[in-house]
């Protein structure tokens, strides 16, 4: 057998004993994501069961600033869709198209931290923090840990502009890309449930 052939039946023993890395890393995120949603499922369900124990403290009608709450909202559905035009542009090989999109998607998920910083802010300066009551409590623990997946969902996003600007769309750079937007939609669909059981749910 001829040194090349070797080299060919080599190469394809190693795909057979190793599958696709990329389906193997995206089937591995999922898992993760399933846990990340067992977890938020957990602080749901301890929100639900601390919603009326306010200890004599104010309620979610007196705290929850709506009109500011559909803006904070508004920032993280509108970079749900730009990040959508990212993986559109991944997909046609623009790089340019996926910085700026990365960019726009990046300051719009800075801007919803940003806001809830502020929200979070108020709340305890005015002596509403999580020590003042069970509702309370649950309530910092939900919001704030959705707000900690979304900070370190902008550090991934800073980390990849800088690899697609170095890299380029390499096919190790759109796998982690891809990835970062299964983390990014599932924020958003997190946020969704919040906005919807916490928050609208505490002003009615």
């Amino acid at each position: 057998m001829t040194t090349e052939a070797t080299t060919i039946a080599a190469a394809q023993n190693a795909e057979i004993a190793h599958p696709d890395t990329l389906a193997i890393q995206t089937f591995g995120f999922w898992i993760y994501l399933m846990s990340d949603l067992i977890i938020f499922a957990t602080l749901f369900a301890t929100f639900a069961v601390f919603s009326r124990s306010y200890a004599g403290g104010p309620t979610g009608k007196e705290l929850f600033d709506l009109p500011y709450l559909l803006g904070e909202t508004l920032f993280l559905l509108c970079s749900s869709f730009t990040y959508g035009l990212v993986m559109l542009a991944v997909h046609d090989g623009k790089k340019k198209r996926v910085l700026l999109g990365l960019a726009v998607t990046f300051l719009l998920g800075l801007g919803f931290v940003s806001m809830e910083i502020l929200e979070f802010h108020r709340l305890i300066v005015a002596g509403h923090g999580p020590d003042r009551s069970a509702f309370l409590s649950s309530f910092f623990t939900l919001v704030g840990t959705h707000g900690t997946h979304v900070t370190f969902g902008l550090i991934w996003m800073a980390v990849m502009m800088g690899q697609v600007a170095v890299k380029g769309l390499t096919s190790p750079v759109q796998s982690r890309l891809l990835r970062l937007s299964m983390f990014w939609h599932f924020l958003d669909l997190i946020w969704i449930g919040i906005f919807s059981l916490v928050y609208l749910m505490g002003v009615v």
